[in-house]
């Protein structure tokens, strides 16, 4: 996590830079302004945005200094200037953008911004609302391209890295219920569950890196390709958290199982460990862009070895975990493109192949 934020900060530090230079650039040499203050702030503004946010935020920007310099200019000719007006002044702006837009960030700090700056400059120096207009828009133009064109960031690698710890935990999680099982341990179970009920935070960094890759796609030419990729994450990321949820169920009755000194075939441990070995193999196919036919094929041993269980014979807790079970698979294997009605067939396929294997006489592996 430390290695990902390091990573993360001096990319954006780069853009920072980048942009910021470029911005003073262009206003001090196209524009004309020998100190073009606003042009890199405004740069610099959109570049730190959170990703995802960075062109909502330019339109914020550029919407608050709009309407601090229209707030300044009325109130300015009808007060003057002084210590209390500017005060007026730069509190009615700001209420005025709370008002109009609600608690943005950027719109509330440039109309702010732009308040005090021309109430307290206005007196000395004149005519500061179009170069405060143009040089928000140019820095807000230049962040942009700088984030989509000069240096955009790969969408599948933000993607990935915040996944990643979803996927292990689940996995880990998935491993610690197969061996609660095993082992008849009821705390451990119980342990998995609450780690399960602690994701909370991943899903939410997971769903930033979404929002931030789908911007990357829409922005920038050079990640175009990309596309088609991250609407297939986009898409299993609904089931994957339909499987963590159905995961947390698999837990909460394995322990109730557990506590009950239910009969557990070692069959249905198995299952449970071929789901968690299923989690990890779409993560991987994801990534490199496979196939996903190894994740098919674990997740259909996950649900024979289930079938197994249910032949040889489960509790009303034991039960309630090979459905718990099933769900998950389905939701899981549309996680890897495939539609709810093949996936919910491939499931009971392979229900019925492992009940098959037990009334045929088989043994467990």
């Amino acid at each position: 996590m430390r290695l990902h934020q390091l990573e993360v900060a001096l990319v954006i530090s780069v853009q920072a830079g980048l942009a910021a230079a470029l911005a003073w650039s262009i206003g001090h040499d196209v524009l004309g302004n020998p100190s073009p203050v606003f042009a890199p702030s405004a740069a610099v503004g959109t570049i730190v945005a959170a990703l995802g946010q960075r062109a909502r935020r330019t339109a914020e920007l550029l919407l608050g200094v709009g309407l601090g310099i229209a707030t300044t200019d009325v109130l300015l000719k009808l007060l003057g200037t002084g210590f209390w007006q500017t005060g007026f002044i730069v509190g009615c702006a700001i209420l005025a953008t709370l008002v109009l837009f609600g608690r943005s960030g950027a719109a509330v700090g440039q109309a702010g911004g732009t308040a005090v700056l021309l109430a307290t400059l206005a007196p000395a120096q004149k005519d500061l609302e179009v170069p405060r207009i143009g040089e928000a828009t140019v820095g807000a133009v230049v962040g942009l391209v700088v984030v989509a064109l000069l240096l955009p960031i790969n969408p599948m690698r933000i993607l990935d890295r915040d996944a990643a710890p979803i996927y292990q935990c689940l996995a880990d999680q998935l491993r610690e219920v197969s061996a609660a099982l095993a082992t008849r341990d009821q705390q451990r179970a119980v342990r998995a569950l609450d780690t399960l009920r602690g994701i909370g935070p991943e899903l939410d960094r997971m769903h930033q890196a979404l929002s931030g890759a789908e911007e990357v796609v829409s922005l920038a030419p050079a990640r175009w390709r990309r596309r088609q990729d991250v609407e297939r994450f986009a898409r299993a990321t609904v089931y994957l958290e339909r499987v963590i949820e159905h995961s947390r169920g698999l837990a909460r009755r394995s322990a109730m199982a557990l506590q009950y000194s239910e009969r557990i075939p070692a069959d249905l441990s198995v299952g449970v460990g071929h789901l968690a070995d299923a989690v990890e193999l779409l993560r991987r196919e994801h990534r490199a862009g496979r196939a996903t036919e190894r994740t098919h094929q674990k997740i259909r041993e996950a649900v024979q070895k289930t079938g197994r269980a249910r032949a040889l014979g489960v509790g009303e807790f034991g039960d309630a975990v090979v459905t718990q079970l099933r769900t998950a698979a389905s939701d899981l294997l549309r996680a890897t493109g495939c539609d709810p009605t093949p996936a919910n067939e491939e499931v009971r396929s392979a229900m019925r192949a492992g009940e098959e294997s037990v009334q045929a006489g088989g043994t467990s592996d």
